[in-house]
């Protein structure tokens, strides 16, 4: 097991025994992901921002635009990204004991903005097969005025947080003996649908494997 960074911010102090303090599990919540939420200071306030990401081992790669308002002057500035999922609704017999079983990550790092030609298109492969593995062979790659319009963004992992929730419900030992009132876990899943062409695709264009295979 190699273990999580232990400092002030990353250390999670309420409910401790749901931390996960194994990298393995920090990296397996990464990976199961689709979208991550990233978070930055713009003109004194905080702003939120949902992108896609990829990771390759301990370095979050995170796609931008050159264009946008958040992502000018990130080089080196504070940053922290999120990352969630919602495995199921809990509903208890009291109202204040409902709650949410999920796995989180939370990473707090600096941003650095990716330069090197070689590491942007690295980055670029991990952050594109991430969200559709195989695109990568299938799709057309960017071309200069695409990467110019760019921006990727690396976090080390090296500070970072994880907390589990799975389990039923944590009613009161007095509601326990309230048989009126229904309680447990309503599961969560995530799944993909029957793929949709495009309609300039051609009626009798397969759809490919990489695409299929995700169902």
């Amino acid at each position: 097991m190699t273990a999580l960074s232990t400092t002030a911010r990353s250390t999670i102090t309420r409910i401790r025994e749901r931390a996960r303090t194994d990298r393995a599990d920090l990296h397996a919540i990464l990976d199961a992901g689709l979208i991550c939420h990233l978070g930055v200071v713009r003109d004194g306030a905080p702003v939120v921002i949902p992108t896609g990401y990829g990771r390759i081992d301990d370095t979050l790669y995170l796609h931008a635009s050159t264009g946008a308002g958040y992502a000018r002057g990130i080089d080196g500035a504070p940053i922290c990204v999120t990352v969630t999922h919602l495995d199921g609704i809990v509903y208890a017999r009291s109202v204040f004991h409902h709650s949410m079983n999920y796995r989180s990550a939370v990473v707090h790092g600096t941003a650095r903005v990716v330069t090197d030609p070689d590491e942007r298109m690295a980055a670029l492969h991990a952050i594109v097969e991430h969200l559709s593995p195989g695109s990568w062979t299938h799709a057309r790659l960017p071309d200069r005025r695409e990467l110019a319009a760019t921006a990727v963004l690396a976090l080390p992992l090296d500070e970072a947080s994880v907390k589990v929730r799975a389990e039923q419900a944590g009613d009161d030992e007095a509601d326990l003996a309230d048989l009126d009132r229904w309680a447990g876990v309503l599961p969560v899943h995530t799944v993909f649908g029957a793929p949709e062409p495009c309609p300039t695709v051609p009626a009798d264009f397969p759809v490919p494997a990489h695409v299929a295979e995700r169902r």
